[in-house]
């Protein structure tokens, strides 16, 4: 019975680790991590790999810049005549909750065709990873060597912690 109650307990922990370990936060644009001019957020966002769970933040200063949600039409346009979502307060967390493509542009004259727009492409947790291959470098000092680790990808942090708990529950339980 006393083994019984040892591996449900361990179950119900790796349970919860796993559910906990699926979701991340990114700062839109980092390292960098503002929502601003010269960030090519179309190469950021195809280094990611965003799930149902995961949560964006846009960083800027409410007074230089705004985010808007908008349509893929008024994505492509850069129309911040419609959007379905505006956002203000220059910290602003959007939840991921479901797969499906999302749309960002910053709703001020000029900033979206300046490269202020963001497509955020939601997939299944269980998809195989479908980032895109960078594009070959050009120019002096270029390298195609990967980025580094993102250091708001809470996940790593999370699984690390979690996988903590599991062997202090089972050394508690041994």
């Amino acid at each position: 019975m006393a083994a019984a109650m040892k591996i449900a307990l361990l179950a119900v922990a790796a349970m919860a680790v796993l559910s906990t370990a699926s979701a991340a936060t990114y700062n839109v644009g980092e390292p960098a991590g503002e929502w601003g001019f010269g960030i090519n957020y179309g190469s950021w966002a195809s280094s990611k790999q965003f799930i149902p769970g995961d949560s964006i933040i846009f960083k800027y200063s409410p007074q230089l810049h705004d985010v808007l949600e908008v349509s893929k039409a008024d994505y492509d346009s850069c129309s911040a005549a419609r959007p379905t979502t505006t956002l203000k307060t220059g910290n602003d967390v959007v939840a991921l909750p479901a797969t499906g493509t999302r749309y960002f542009i910053c709703g001020i004259a000029g900033h979206c065709s300046a490269g202020m727009k963001v497509t955020i492409d939601v997939v299944s947790a269980s998809s195989p990873s479908t980032l895109s291959s960078p594009a070959p470098a050009s120019g002096p000092g270029a390298s195609n060597s990967p980025p580094p680790p993102s250091p708001s990808a809470a996940t790593s942090v999370r699984v690390t912690a979690g996988l903590g708990l599991v062997v202090l529950l089972a050394g508690l339980m041994a």
